[in-house]
């Protein structure tokens, strides 16, 4: 069920469309948590929680929470349905989850950030940076590994139901650092998580300091978000969701244990919808960096025989009725998200949920979304 989440962003970065997921078996209705204090018109707030309650029963989704901000501002953050069904926990807007792969762009800012101030160059051989990688058959880049035309192989299926707990980004490279890359960086694309662990280490390297006191420093506080952390699955982390899967019948099950430890920078973070949308405004903002910097990680890249792909620096890249279109969605053990966003206008939306296998659902939503909100 998450090979559909990540079929999507493996579509995006090849340039292909995506295969539409089929309806689950619907679920009970649920009545969505109020906004403490939304800022939309009556009748598009109304307008956006039925596009959620109808995706919710449609696709049989236990909880969600979703943000929607614009004009510098969150405009709405909401919880629906339950965060954790054996016990009966609303969703809320306090509802931390996963992120998945939506750390995808978080890591991105980080790079680019450092690049901009001249403390990691995106064209140099990442072992500048993480000399534990060792040299591999070609160089690889910084810029291949942000756009995911390194070579760096995916996770196996076992790695990603990891349930081995590593200590730091240096424990986790050990476990693929000496595999040989799958092709010649530049020639083409595979979309991989653990290219982003060794952005994670270069990010230490030229920092100067450890991945997360980075980003609590550099990103996190600029954005205001407070609930942004590492995922550790032993750590007591407040308002925590529970997370789902489904059975061949459509019926629900706790999601299998997985530790994502081995791959923090590009799957291992969690948050809220809301302090997801407060670092989509403080990126369109320019809290986070430059405009000419931002627009960087917007620009589709291409294969070095000039085939555009759908992928830039970090995110999905692409046009929807015309206008541009940015994202991230990511697919893991509990959980399903996505990060939209209008580059244009800095309107973004928000959307984590946790039942497994829904990226591609939530991505037309939060376009769905977008729409209702945009004026």
């Amino acid at each position: 069920m998450v090979g559909v989440a990540l079929g999507i962003v493996a579509a995006a970065i090849l340039g292909v469309p995506a295969l539409a997921q089929p309806p689950a078996s619907p679920a009970p209705s649920v009545s969505p948590a109020p906004s403490p204090s939304p800022g939309l018109a009556a009748p598009k707030l109304q307008a956006v929680e039925t596009a959620i309650s109808v995706a919710m029963h449609r696709y049989g989704i236990p909880g969600l929470s979703a943000a929607v901000a614009s004009g510098g501002s969150v405009r709405l953050s909401a919880g629906y349905g339950l965060a954790d069904v054996e016990n009966a926990v609303p969703a809320g807007p306090l509802t931390v989850y996963r992120l998945a792969s939506v750390s995808k762009p978080i890591t991105a800012v980080a790079v680019l950030q450092l690049a901009a101030e001249g403390k990691l160059d995106l064209d140099a051989p990442i072992q500048r940076y993480v000399p534990a990688y060792p040299e591999k058959q070609w160089p690889l880049t910084g810029r291949q590994l942000l756009c995911h035309q390194a070579g760096v192989r995916q996770w196996t299926e076992e790695e990603f139901r990891n349930t081995k707990h590593y200590a730091g980004l240096a424990e986790s490279l050990e476990f693929f650092k000496n595999d040989p890359l799958v092709f010649e960086p530049g020639t083409r694309t595979l979309y991989t998580s653990l290219g982003y662990t060794l952005l994670g280490a270069a990010v230490e390297s030229a920092a100067g300091q450890g991945y997360l006191e980075y980003l609590r420093e550099k990103v996190f506080t600029p954005a205001g978000m407070e609930t942004a952390g590492i995922d550790d699955v032993f750590t007591l982390i407040p308002h925590r969701a529970a997370g789902y899967q489904k059975g061949p019948g459509g019926e629900l099950f706790n999601s299998a244990l997985s530790d994502t430890s081995n791959r923090v920078p590009g799957g291992g973070l969690v948050s809220t919808a809301e302090d997801v949308a407060r670092f989509a405004v403080a990126l369109h903002s320019g809290a986070l960096m430059k405009k000419e910097t931002r627009e960087q990680m917007f620009v589709r890249q291409r294969t070095r025989d000039r085939k555009p792909t759908g992928y830039g620096l970090g995110w999905a890249v692409g046009t929807e009725q015309g206008r541009r279109e940015i994202y991230h969605i990511g697919g893991q053990p509990k959980v399903s998200t996505v990060l939209y966003m209008l580059p244009d206008t800095g309107q973004s939306v928000v959307l984590l949920a946790n039942l497994e296998g829904m990226g591609g659902p939530l991505l037309e939503v939060a376009r769905q979304l977008a729409e209702i909100t945009e004026h």
